[in-house]
């Protein structure tokens, strides 16, 4: 997904993420699954998006590698590298078509770019390509949106956004585990003095959790643990189990070493 207009407000409209949290999180889980030193491990960002996260992973002295299929989401990563001056590499690549130079020690891929995919093949397809280029022992970190949360949080519903940089109306539609949603943004041109509609069309697929353990196995890896994404980002150690109310899990998974 190319995020031709989202890319511009991104970042705007998703400053209740938390990414430092998020990163904190991730750390924790690293150092907890790992189980060695993981100051300069090479941690992949799978869908990194406008990167950030990347920076904040990359704070925490991992060799960070951005990989994204969207330039206009890159360049806005490019922007925050060139304003940090931390070394991240950004790939501009498809996920299903992941061509990595060597083996990884940690990928991560977070906020439901999994659910994106067309269908359960697709995120097959990811998955192997995560687990080729997984280093013996590396750890594939990912969350996706739960059923739940299409069917009960998100299902036919009209969010309102209003931002010094944007307005933006964000309408789903639910067709069985499918949110279609339309993004419609009206950003001020200062120039011009006036407003301008811009508009993108997303679409994302939740799947029950059992078929995603099962292309975790036929990926060749191992789940070690699974848990609510997104409760107690307060503090990053102390993890939820899932529930029946859970709107994003969080799967770790291990490449084993034989």
């Amino acid at each position: 997904m190319e995020y031709l207009n989202f890319a511009e407000f991104y970042d705007a409209l998703t400053e209740n993420v938390e990414y430092p949290k998020r990163a904190q999180r991730i750390d924790f889980l690293i150092k907890k699954y790992l189980h060695t030193d993981t100051d300069g491990r090479l941690l992949l960002d799978l869908a990194c998006g406008s990167g950030s996260l990347s920076e904040e992973l990359a704070k925490l002295n991992y060799d960070v590698i951005g990989v994204d299929n969207s330039p206009a989401m890159l360049n806005q990563a490019m922007l925050k590298k060139l304003k940090s001056q931390l070394p991240i590499q950004y790939l501009c690549q498809d996920m299903k078509e992941l061509d990595m130079f060597g083996t990884i020690d940690v990928t991560v891929c977070t906020l439901d770019s999994l659910n994106h995919l067309k269908d359960a093949d697709e995120i097959q397809q990811v998955i192997n390509k995560v687990s080729l280029f997984a280093q013996p022992g590396g750890l594939f970190i990912f969350d996706m949106n739960t059923l739940y949360k299409h069917h009960e949080i998100l299902k036919d519903k009209i969010f309102l956004y209003d931002t010094e940089q944007v307005f933006c109306t964000w309408e789903n539609r639910l067709h069985g585990d499918t949110v279609e949603m339309q993004l419609t943004f009206f950003a001020h041109d200062e120039e011009s003095d006036s407003y301008y509609r811009s508009d993108e069309f997303i679409t994302e697929t939740a799947y029950p959790v059992d078929l995603i353990e099962e292309i975790i196995k036929k990926a060749g890896l191992e789940l070690l643990a699974e848990f609510d994404a997104d409760n107690n980002l307060d503090v990053p150690e102390q993890l939820s189990p899932v529930s029946e109310t859970t709107q994003r899990i969080l799967f770790v998974t291990q490449k084993p070493l034989i």
